[in-house]
């Protein structure tokens, strides 16, 4: 997957936040993270939503039923930096209590269904992370 995600990383940053392929058009971040267990950063490309002022995430590791390696840095590392179009910035990443979280899942699934299917995969709770920008 670390290919993978490296192509889109760098076409992302080469076109000011686009991607093409099976990701063209989609609302996509880049999300760096501090490695829980080894303090290096990670960068991961993400779809995302907006709550308010927030971008909202979801860890689904494409229906996986283990967390993705992100999910577990911003829980040991809540700070992060978000770039989304040209935009680089600090976020704090929050993981969206029971009844936020399922608001929030909905909303994204209503608009990527894909991560329907990643629910009906696995028998986790996919957590939803919202990132707040930090002033």
């Amino acid at each position: 997957m670390s290919g993978f995600n490296d192509k889109i990383i760098e076409e992302f940053r080469a076109n000011g936040g686009k991607v093409g392929g099976d990701f063209e058009g989609a609302p996509m971040l880049l999300l760096t993270t501090t490695g829980a267990k080894t303090g290096l950063l990670r960068t991961s490309p993400l779809v995302y939503t907006r709550d308010g002022d927030r971008f909202v995430v979801i860890a689904s590791n494409g229906g996986a039923d283990s967390h993705p390696a992100w999910y577990f840095n911003i829980v040991a590392n809540p700070v992060v930096t978000v770039e989304v179009g040209t935009e680089k910035l600090e976020a704090k990443a929050n993981i969206a209590g029971p009844a936020e979280r399922d608001r929030l899942f909905a909303a994204q699934a209503e608009l990527m269904p894909g991560f329907k299917e990643y629910e009906a995969k696995t028998d986790r709770v996919i957590p939803v992370v919202t990132l707040e920008r930090v002033s």
